[in-house]
C-alpha cells in the first residue's frame, strides 16, 4: 500500500511539473484557428458583411471588419500569450453571438451545442480566461517585470 502511495505522489509531481503545457497548447491551437479565421474574413470582407447582414447583425459593415481584425489580432496575441484573458473573453463573446445567430436553428436542446465548433471554442476560452496564459507566455514575463 505504501508503494502505491509513493507512486501516486510521483505521478502527481510529474503532472504538476507539466502544468505549463495545457495553457500553451490551448493558446497555440485556438490562436492559430482565429488568426487564420480573421485573415480569411479580411480577404473576403464583402462576403462576410453580406453574411452578417443576412443573420440580422446590426451595422454589419462595421462589425464584420471589427470581428475580422479582432480574430486576426486576437489569434496572434493568444499564440504569444499576450492579453490572454482579455482576448479570450472578447473572442468567447463573438462565439456566443455566432451560436445565437448563425447556429440558432441548429440548437433545440443544450446537447445540440456539443457538435458545434463555436461551443468548443467557448470552452477553450473559458479555460484560458480562468487559467491565464500560463508559465510560457508574454503575460507571465510582463507580470514578473511589474
Amino acid at each position: 500500500m505504501e508503494q502505491v502511495k509513493t507512486n501516486i505522489k510521483k505521478i502527481n509531481s510529474l503532472l504538476e511539473s507539466l502544468d505549463w503545457a495545457a495553457p500553451l497548447f490551448a493558446r497555440l491551437v485556438i490562436g492559430w484557428v482565429f488568426l487564420w479565421a480573421g485573415y480569411g474574413k479580411l480577404g473576403n470582407l464583402e462576403q462576410v458583411i453580406g453574411y452578417f447582414d443576412s443573420l440580422g447583425i446590426p451595422l454589419a459593415s462595421v462589425q464584420a471588419p471589427f470581428i475580422a481584425v479582432l480574430e486576426l489580432v486576437g489569434g496572434v496575441a493568444l499564440i504569444l500569450g499576450f492579453g490572454t484573458r482579455i482576448f479570450s473573453f472578447l473572442l468567447a463573446s463573438t462565439m456566443t453571438v455566432a451560436l445565437m445567430t448563425a447556429h440558432a436553428e441548429e440548437i433545440s436542446v443544450f446537447s445540440d451545442m456539443f457538435k458545434i465548433y463555436e461551443f468548443v471554442y467557448i470552452l477553450v476560452f473559458l479555460f484560458l480566461i480562468t487559467k491565464g496564459g500560463g508559465k510560457v507566455s508574454v503575460d507571465k514575463i510582463l507580470k514578473q517585470k511589474c
